[in-house]
């Protein structure tokens, strides 16, 4: 089909805008400029169609010339990072205008002291009078009067744009509609309301994504006005970051900010169905990330996505981002090689671009040969007309192979360490991809790497091997495969909305109903862009979920018969893909509807993708019959060298562009071509389709692993690193999502991690740092216990289960599953060996004890906190033990309330340790045991250096720090820089005591492990080694190693943030942050709810390498510090899920400390209880507050306390218990942090 007009197909990007042009007579052309250009002309994309119509200034662009443009932009993409966006108002909900900001309390690096949270989009906040409760009842009417005040206000004051963000509107919309209404007949231009931008529960998301739709659709709306006005009634479309088109006047700002990488996975997806491969994995590695992604027949969409440090509910592209370039910048630290994540841009770039920039990938390509200067642009130099200068990259290599062997006495040539960096990048790239594919259930093997991107195939066949992927795939329009891609999409409208409702009938008929009502919008949504009714084809889905469980998959509605039955079987096939396992007996959710509307796209790119390359080159179609095999010699350009397989290789260069269809190369070979360079490496094969892809596959066998011997290596050091660290997140992914508790699903509260042998931490994947140091003795506990000739041994299947804070547990709902790892290998000579260990940490709601939650502020002793399990066996010879482990949780002096919860929380525990085993034996297998064994203790030999790094710049230094109980934390700290190491004593330290405040060893010693970790400003990892360096002094007996029956539960939340805050006050280099986590407890026998409240952190200094300070910084306002990072509940979610209201949870303002530098504020969070309840406050810091340091004040005390229906108030002490009864409210006021300086 062809047309007597164009078509063009544009990718707007940061650095580079990418046009393809459809002539009317089929074929294809292509141009590429700089995005920012004002010397030369107002707008890329435009000038771009001026150049290829060629049309002389003056001359418009009009519909007679043009049939459509299709575009996607990073406009607003790069608004929202460089917080460029519309000035606008947030209006919400009364007791909520902090909801945003302190979203859900986490921080976002663990280890950093100062923490910098991302700036908020809006400048001014209104709060509204009105309530509506989760189940649709006014609790307080909408006051309009009010409301309509602060709106002129806001208007009078400039602002023009505004988010609408009321407590569950997403289901009950009344007040924001009324509210819309107001706003517009004022005056505002952009009015987002919430249940309009994103009808899904979860207040905090959903309220930022609709400001990020009032921030971005502004800037939008301008941009494509001026794009419009430059071609006046031509048809123009926007890329949306669901990947699907829509027109111009109807793109908003939340549906942009992937439009640019979903033209790239459309475009993806199409070339590689059309090339015969249904199974595929997007590889699009740019010059700052490689953006990776996954297609089996259909476009994978996530529904709740963090850009930008902004939370957005929105349908997009699901893309996986790993931050491994060109540009990624290569670093050596003594002992081990990293790429990036820093990259070097455009300016200065790569120190082969002449403009005096670091060593990156890009470098380590040329300096291979893989990257051949005589065939890459000429625009470099002063002049821009110099090649890529290749002798300084080959001075740079030498010299820093040089620094290599000197550092780790190994000899290594320039070139294998240029290698060793993109092995390195390679292994980055491919545990990006794991996570997409391996990691939820996908068999990799069986998938082609299709490549795109400026850098992709440079390094698609060693990805691919990596991954034992058997192709890659290379389109002819690899190199603006995204702007291509905007021709090959289709015009969709996507609505979705929250059901939160079972799967029986009534689920059934509310999803019906939601379904026809969703697909009604979206139909006259494209009716009205102007799409042919006709054309238009519904595709319905539901998003089901465990009852319980937080992971929704999507499910097509079906045509007819049994829905319920079909919908059930279509959600357990996808989870146990995805699982390996279901859970049994649980009822199904509706967790949401999603409708969408699809008008036939791609029509100008259809015919001619079959045959691009042919379009490209001749303007016409290419043959498309069967190319008979040839050498492609006639396309052969010149020998080249290049290095692969640690030796030097000749190789033939070949132009792309004049390779025939049937060309077959073997390499090593080079093939160049206009955007881009495809790297043929040894024992693969290429070979050019009729349709003139580039398919690579390899003609030899992948060779076996071979010996890379034991000792340390700087590059397989930082491979296996991340290697181990990788299972350890694998591990946490299958337990987040498969969990029943909120602690471990929502808050994130658990651990998983990997062990050698003897039961030393090798990799941890860390939300909670008191776990950290911690769980290894639990480990060992399980081996002594078990060692022959006393205990019974541990055998294959088997599986053990332990809370005990005497046996390196932490408190008891902190319950820890392990795993031994045997040698089940038949041929191995050492068959039937526990050669590693696995286990995972998780919170549980509920061990029993005296009051729900098993937080109990008033506990004595460690019966009173629950059940306490030592050494017991969950799984033996593959079985779970179920009936006694129901027989120990209700048997116990104060049993567990909701076993059925603890044992499904078990099951996922177990079923993460196996995916751990399942890994760790595939990397035996890859790599060899021996390998395996000595790179285990090779990275806790590096972590152990770098602690010692640490440790050379520190002084001495001593402190004590009271506690509201009375007690008191002393600790000396002595530092021997010429062995570089440090004693931490605790000598002084108040006794044992009769209260819950003591914190076992294991918390002691996570708690040191956790600070001096933080003083080192670089990623380091994190196992048993940061330890070797420390001598820990802790009396036994004493509250910081207490005896049994001691009670521990305030030890591990409480007494383990004073720990931190008394190291950094002897070491003098951050303010107490809140001395406390505000442990709050709610429950009943029906109910239980567990949540840490965040207060101000402390402020702090910087320091130079000798210690001096340098500088400082101010502590943050309410946010998780020190020894928790676990997030809060989602306001909507808690109030669905309990029968409470939360009233408010805001700023308290000037709480802290004042100084140079001053403390963060702390928080007052208000909960209202609709039903009886037992309610705890377990925390610190009521009496004594947070102090500062070097002249800076301390911040103010917490308070708690109890307002009653009747007026009444009842203030509470820092550990205690009330019963609340209907219309009580339980208040919290956390304290600030300390101020730092004079």
């Amino acid at each position: 089909m062809t047309t007597s007009r164009w078509q063009f197909w544009i990718d707007r990007g940061g650095t580079f805008t990418d046009i393809v042009g459809r002539r009317p007579d089929g074929s294809l052309v292509t141009a590429k400029l700089l995005s920012e250009n004002p010397e030369q002309y107002p707008d890329a994309a435009v000038e771009g169609i001026r150049r290829l119509l060629g049309l002389p200034a003056g001359v418009a662009v009009t519909p007679d010339l043009v049939e459509v443009v299709k575009m996607g932009t990073t406009v607003a993409t790069n608004a929202l990072l460089e917080r460029k966006g519309e000035p606008l108002a947030l209006m919400v909900t009364r007791g909520f205008r902090d909801a945003l900001r302190i979203a859900y309390q986490n921080r976002p690096r663990l280890f950093d002291r100062r923490i910098v949270l991302p700036e908020l989009l809006y400048s001014h906040v209104i709060e509204v009078d009105e309530r509506i409760a989760a189940d649709g009842s006014v609790v307080a009417p909408l006051d309009e009067a009010a409301a309509r005040a602060a709106l002129q206000e806001a208007y009078d004051r400039g602002l023009r744009a505004v988010a609408i963000v009321l407590m569950h509107a997403y289901r009950h919309p009344d007040h924001e509609r009324r509210l819309a209404a107001l706003a517009r007949a004022i005056g505002f231009p952009q009015v987002s309301v919430s249940h309009e931008v994103s009808p899904l529960i979860k207040f905090v998301a959903r309220g930022d994504t609709t400001v990020v739709d009032a921030y971005l659709s502004p800037v939008l709306r301008r941009y494509v006005d001026r794009v419009a006005a430059a071609m006046p009634g031509v048809r123009l479309q926007f890329m949306q970051s669901s990947g699907g088109l829509t027109d111009a006047h109807a793109f908003q700002g939340k549906d942009s900010i992937l439009s640019g990488p979903a033209g790239g996975i459309v475009g993806m997806a199409r070339v590689s169905e059309r090339a015969g491969y249904a199974k595929v994995i997007g590889f699009d590695m740019g010059g700052t990330s490689t953006d990776v992604s996954h297609y089996a027949g259909e476009f994978e969409r996530a529904f709740d996505t963090l850009v930008a440090g902004v939370r957005l509910r929105a349908p997009m592209m699901s893309i996986h981002t790993v931050a491994a370039g060109g540009g990624s910048i290569l670093h050596f630290d003594g002992a081990r090689f990293r790429v990036g994540p820093d990259s070097a841009g455009a300016n200065p770039g790569p120190a082969c671009y002449r403009r005096g920039g670091p060593l990156t990938v890009t470098d380590a390509n040329v300096m291979l040969g893989k990257i051949q200067a005589d065939w890459f642009p000429r625009v470099f130099g002063p002049h821009a007309d110099q090649p890529l200068d290749t002798e300084v990259v080959r001075a740079r290599f030498a010299a820093l192979a040089d620094e290599v062997n000197r550092a780790t006495g190994r000899q290594m040539s320039p070139e294998q360490v240029a290698q060793g960096f993109v092995d390195i990048a390679v292994a980055n790239m491919a545990n990006a991809i794991k996570k997409i594919s391996v990691q939820r259930g996908y068999d990799i093997t069986q998938y082609t790497l299709t490549t795109f991107g400026g850098a992709g195939g440079q390094h698609a066949c060693l990805v691919a091997d990596a991954l034992a992927m058997p192709r890659v795939l290379a389109h002819p329009l690899a190199g603006v495969l995204s702007a291509y891609g905007m021709g090959l999409a289709e015009q969709t409208s996507m609505r979705e909305r929250s059901i939160e409702h079972r799967l029986d009938d009534a689920g059934l008929a509310l999803a019906r109903s939601t379904l026809d009502t969703l697909e009604a919008t979206a139909r006259d949504d494209l009716i009205r862009q102007g799409a042919p009714a006709a054309d238009i084809v519904m595709r319905r889905r539901l998003q089901l979920r465990y009852e319980g469980t937080d992971t929704a998959l999507p499910v097509d509605w079906p045509a007819q018969g049994d829905l319920a039955a079909q919908l059930r079987a279509q959600f357990e096939a996808g989870y146990r893909q995805r699982f390996a396992f279901l859970l049994e007996g649980r009822a199904l959710v509706v967790d949401s509807a999603v409708v969408e509307a699809v008008s036939g796209g791609g029509d100008g790119a259809r015919d001619a993708d079959a045959t691009a390359g042919g379009a490209l080159r001749t303007g016409t179609r290419a043959d498309a019959g069967g190319a008979a095999p040839c050498d492609g010699a006639a396309a052969a350009r010149g020998q080249v060298r290049f290095f692969a397989e640690d030796r030097w290789h000749d190789a033939t260069l070949y132009l792309r562009d004049a390779l025939p269809a049937g060309a077959v190369i073997d390499g090593p070979a080079v093939i160049a071509e206009a955007n881009a360079t495809t790297v043929i490496e040894p024992g693969w094969r290429a070979r050019m389709s009729d349709g003139l892809d580039l398919v690579l596959e390899r003609a030899r066998p992948r060779p076996r692993a071979h010996a890379i011997g034991t000792h340390a290596d700087p590059v397989l050091l930082e491979i296996f690193n991340n290697l181990f660290m990788s299972i350890a997140e694998q591990m946490g992914y299958r337990l987040q999502n498969t969990a029943h508790s909120v602690n471990i699903k929502e808050r994130l509260d658990f651990s998983c991690a990997v062990f050698d042998a003897e039961g030393n931490l090798v990799a941890n994947a860390p939300h909670m740092p008191v776990h950290l140091g911690s769980m290894g003795a639990s480990v060992q506990a399980v081996i002594r216990a078990n060692a022959a000739p006393a205990g019974p041994g541990l055998k294959p299947g088997d599986v053990y289960v332990l809370n005990d804070p005497y046996a390196g547990g932490t408190h008891l709902p902190d319950v820890t599953v392990i795993t031994p790892v045997f040698d089940e290998r038949p041929d191995s000579p050492r068959c039937g060996e526990i050669l590693f260990y696995v286990g995972s940490r998780g919170h549980h709601a509920d061990i029993g004890g005296i009051t729900p939650g098993s937080m109990p502020p008033d506990s004595r002793e460690i019966d009173d906190e629950g059940v306490l399990i030592t050494n017991f066996q969950l799984v033996e010879g593959g079985r779970m033990r179920e009936a006694e482990l129901r027989a120990l949780l209700t048997g116990a002096r104060y049993p567990a309330r909701n076993v059925d919860q603890n044992l499904a929380d078990l099951r996922a525990q177990i079923a993460a340790n196996e995916k751990g085993r399942e890994e760790l034996m595939r990397i035996v297998g890859h790599f060899g045991l021996d390998v395996v064994e000595a790179y285990m203790r090779h990275v806790q030999d590096n972590a152990e250096e770098s602690v010692r790094r640490v440790i050379s710049a520190l002084s001495d230094g001593h402190f004590a720090l009271p506690l509201d109980n009375g007690a008191t934390i002393r600790v000396a700290i002595t530092v021997d820089r010429a062995r570089r190491e440090a004693r931490v004593d605790f000598t002084g330290t108040s006794a044992q005591q009769p209260n819950n405040f003591n914190a076992p060893r294991a918390v002691t010693t996570a708690a040191v492990l956790y600070v001096f970790r933080t003083l080192v400003d670089d990623e380091i990892p994190m196992n048993a080694g940061c330890l070797k360096p420390l001598q820990l002094i802790v009396p036994e007996g004493s509250m910081l190693d207490p005896r049994h029956p001691a009670a521990v539960v305030a030890g591990n939340v409480e007494t383990s943030t004073c720990i931190t805050n008394c190291l950094y006050g002897a070491l003098g280099v951050l303010a107490s942050s809140q001395p406390t986590v505000n442990n709050f407890t709610f429950g009943n026998d029906r109910y239980q709810y567990y949540e840490t409240i965040s207060g101000g952190s402390g402020a702090g200094g910087t320091f130079d390498a000798e210690g001096t300070l340098t500088g400082g910084f101010d502590g943050t306002s309410v946010v998780q510090t020190h020894m928790t990072n676990s997030r809060l509940t989602d306001p909507e979610v808690l109030e669905l899920r309990f029968p409470v209201r939360l009233d408010s949870y805001a700023i308290r303002s000037g709480s802290g400390g004042a100084g140079r530098w001053r403390g963060g504020d702390g928080g007052v969070r208000r909960i209202r209880f609709l039903e009886a309840m037992t309610a705890s406050i377990l925390s610190n810091g009521r009496v004594h507050p947070a102090f500062g340091l070097r002249g800076g004040q301390a911040g103010a005390p917490g308070r708690d306390r109890v307002e009653r229906a009747d007026g009444r108030v009842e203030h509470l002490k820092h550990a205690d218990r009330a019963e609340l009864m209907p219309g009580d409210v339980f208040v919290v006021e956390t304290p600030g942090g300390g101020g730092f300086g004079a």
